[in-house]
């Protein structure tokens, strides 16, 4: 099989094209021909050593994907060959095959294409974490929202709409407007320095907003502060840009509740898993929810779709076809 290896800590060359055995599922596992495999900011995180440091190289990199089973491992009986699947934390998923445990996988419904399913899982089950249960938008709620045209930012903006909330969406480059606006932000902000907080106050009567979900690194974290009302939610989320460093407790303004909102609070277990991912795919389905898809790359074309990433000029969500 065909497969993307890292061989070293840096910059996109280091990934390559290779060509492995095909792997073999063992008892509870199944061997799925991968459809497409998503592409992650925590890929470019493990590319450049702050994610799997402890994983010698070389290693598949990518985590998140859909296909279709080829095989099944000793004392499979829930799946069987020719389902389809999807899974959001599977080690070594841009390949051409892959082996699963079958208490990582979600089947996938004949409305939802291989595309949109991989799309969907990652940064579909974050917006989901983050605007259903980390903070609960209510009908009412005003969101500001990081990075709003990027796959996860667009995904936000429509869970936060689907539930009643308005969203200041924040976007680094007057090119990505539209990518905004076409998910559902009511107000667009452009700014690519951190300054946004003055523009926000004046889109909420100097009230401020009810949550802020950032993932955009230290550059925003004062502004996202200052763009809170009182007692509001900040969502800080991404590891890959960094942290804001040592806060003192003490010196949070307005009362405000501050967490680190990761996903697979949302999943702890196969059963959560299954639910909520059925609840995107039924939102999907009912044209409530839309995937949009900014790039999809030919397997051996992966060290361009991190850079195109890395970049900022992508919107929406980039997949790998093998």
């Amino acid at each position: 099989m065909k497969a993307i290896v890292m061989n070293g800590v840096g910059e996109a060359g280091q990934l390559e094209r290779v060509e492995r055995p095909d792997p073999v599922p063992g008892a509870g596992e199944v061997l799925i021909d991968v459809a497409a495999a998503g592409v992650n900011f925590m890929d470019i995180g493990v590319r450049r050593g702050t994610v799997w440091a402890e994983m010698s190289n070389p290693k598949v990199l990518g985590v998140e994907g859909s296909g279709r089973i080829s095989a099944l491992g000793e004392g499979v009986t829930d799946f069987a060959v020719g389902d389809r699947v999807a899974w959001i934390y599977v080690p070594g998923s841009y390949a051409g095959k892959l082996v699963a445990s079958t208490a990582a996988l979600v089947r996938v419904p004949d409305a939802i294409d291989d595309r949109t399913a991989a799309a969907t899982m990652m940064q579909g089950l974050t917006a989901s974490h983050f605007a259903t249960d980390f903070y609960p938008v209510q009908a009412g709620d005003v969101a500001l929202v990081h990075a709003a045209a990027g796959g996860l930012g667009q995904l936000l903006t429509q869970i936060v709409k689907l539930r009643g909330g308005t969203v200041i969406g924040r976007v680094s480059s007057g090119a990505k407007v539209e990518a905004a606006r076409k998910a559902g932000a009511d107000h667009v902000i452009v700014d690519s320095e951190g300054a946004f907080a003055e523009q926000v106050l004046d889109l909420t009567n100097g009230g401020g907003v009810h949550v802020v979900y950032d993932g955009s690194g230290p550059t925003t974290f004062s502004g996202s502060l200052a763009a809170l009302r009182r007692s509001g939610t900040f969502c800080w989320y991404g590891p890959v840009l960094g942290g804001p460093g040592p806060i003192d407790i003490m010196s949070l303004p307005k009362s405000i509740k501050l967490g680190y909102a990761t996903v697979f609070d949302h999943i702890p277990t196969t059963e959560l898993l299954r639910a909520h991912t059925t609840r995107l795919f039924n939102w999907i389905a009912e044209r409530k929810v839309k995937i949009e898809i900014g790039g999809a790359y030919p397997l051996a074309h992966a060290a361009k779709a991190h850079s195109d990433m890395e970049s900022r000029r992508t919107t929406g969500k980039l997949l790998l076809l093998p």
